[in-house]
């Protein structure tokens, strides 16, 4: 395994790590800070309203998932309200993921399915991702090595952006090298995936066609060759499990079931936990006093982690498919509508948390909506929550006097509806 392609200038990480070109390229870029004032209001109205978040906030209209399109939506604005959501799957299901395909493929895997389904095709890779594996093999194997090669790589300055730098490269090094392939390959397998999708409005026909094909040779001639000669990855892994479905004898994963949850983990995995990361260090930054406590007690970096969740999580929206009527906050919802989980106003309901709007890691420990809740709870949550605390254990270690740079513009949190993060993080190392 070569990390030198993970610490070089590749112009790949300007283009696929920047939150708001990346919202841009998708047609979803908002306001973010101006949004979170008018949800409270609307909350406040109702818990759960008829209509797209996007209609009712007054933002042009955007088709987060192509199953969603031409249906009826209603949005979901409060904790009790979403988390009794997540809780029934039977009824708010997770099939309006992915993207409808002659075939009926479900190129999202798990994030399609349901249970029975779901738990039997998480079953055969969950493992790989409890938390001791996340302390242990994912560290050991991955998350160690590509920190420390980076904390060199920046101590040769007197600057960084750690958005840049350090955050976007964690994760695409971790999960690279946990899946089985060389470091050169992992934004080139990034960049053709978003590429193949059709979320992305600069990309013709054509080109998708052809990155999906990049795609999934990529992924196919990997399983081949750990088919030939297994490794301590997780492609290796796969091939060993068994896939028990309900009335059905074990077997092993296919191909194409591997290559699926190879995909998810690949564009998931390299996504979220770099914007988390950065939302992270967006907020000790900006909030001094909690910076210099958490210098002084490292135990405070799990608090301010999870603060970091509940206070901006980069996912603030998930979709459900209605499955039956269902009376539910005082609507008739009908079968095949979709509900908007507006995880981010839940994780900001002021009747959960006081003074919701601020970032206070002292706060009272609560259970937050950042990964979810219920049947799809983030797969990836325990890795996610190491490599943030690895990475923000080796900065503090470092460079103590860390500190945002007063003559670069400032960060703000921008992106689209569903995604967001941080504009930049530059800083003084010293």
């Amino acid at each position: 395994m070569t990390t030198d392609v993970l610490v070089a200038d590749d112009p790949l990480y300007e283009q696929l790590y920047d939150v708001r070109r990346e919202a841009e390229d998708i047609g979803n870029l908002i306001d973010v800070n101006a949004v979170m004032p008018r949800l409270h209001q609307l909350r406040a109205q109702a818990p759960v309203h008829k209509g797209r978040v996007r209609e009712l906030l007054g933002l042009p209209h955007h088709d987060r998932h192509v199953r969603a399109r031409e249906r009826q939506h209603f949005a979901v604005l409060t904790y009790d309200a979403c988390e009794k959501a997540f809780r029934d799957p039977q009824t708010f299901s997770n099939s309006v993921q992915g993207n409808d395909n002659p075939a009926n493929e479900l190129t999202m895997g798990i994030l399609e399915m349901d249970p029975p389904m779901h738990r039997a095709y998480r079953r055969t890779i969950q493992p790989k991702f409890l938390m001791p594996e996340a302390l242990g093999w994912w560290r050991t194997r991955t998350i160690d090595g590509i920190v420390e090669r980076l904390i060199d790589r920046m101590a040769q300055g007197d600057r960084a952006e750690l958005n840049l730098d350090f955050c976007a490269r964690i994760p695409v090094y971790t999960i690279t090298t946990a899946i089985g392939l060389d470091g050169d390959e992992a934004l080139r397998f990034r960049h053709a995936y978003l590429n193949s999708t059709s979320s992305s409005r600069n990309v013709t026909m054509e080109e998708r066609i052809r990155n999906g094909r990049i795609v999934e040779d990529t992924v196919l001639g990997l399983i081949a060759a750990r088919r030939a000669e297994p490794q301590d990855d997780l492609i290796s892994f796969l091939i060993k499990t068994r896939l028990q479905l309900p009335g059905q004898p074990a077997r092993p994963l296919t191909d194409r079931e591997i290559m699926t949850h190879a995909k998810l983990v690949m564009v998931a995995g390299g996504g979220t936990s770099w914007r988390q990361m950065g939302i992270t260090l967006f907020a000790l930054l900006t909030h001094r006093d909690q910076f210099e406590a958490v210098k002084a007690d490292r135990a405070l970096i799990a608090d301010a982690i999870e603060e970091s969740l509940r206070w901006n999580p980069t996912a603030p929206y998930f979709y459900r498919m209605v499955m039956h009527d269902v009376e539910f906050y005082g609507h008739h919802i009908p079968a095949g509508s979709v509900i908007e989980l507006g995880l981010g106003p839940a994780n900001r309901d002021p009747s959960r948390w006081h003074d919701p709007d601020s970032f206070d890691l002292h706060r009272e420990k609560l259970t937050n909506m950042a990964f979810g809740l219920g049947t799809h709870r983030c797969l990836g949550m325990n890795v996610a929550r190491v490599e943030i605390e690895t990475g923000i254990n080796a900065l503090l270690d470092a460079f103590p006097k860390l500190r945002l740079d007063p003559d670069a513009e400032a960060p703000f949190m921008t992106g689209g509806l569903e995604q967001q993060g941080v504009s930049g993080l530059p800083v003084l190392l010293r």
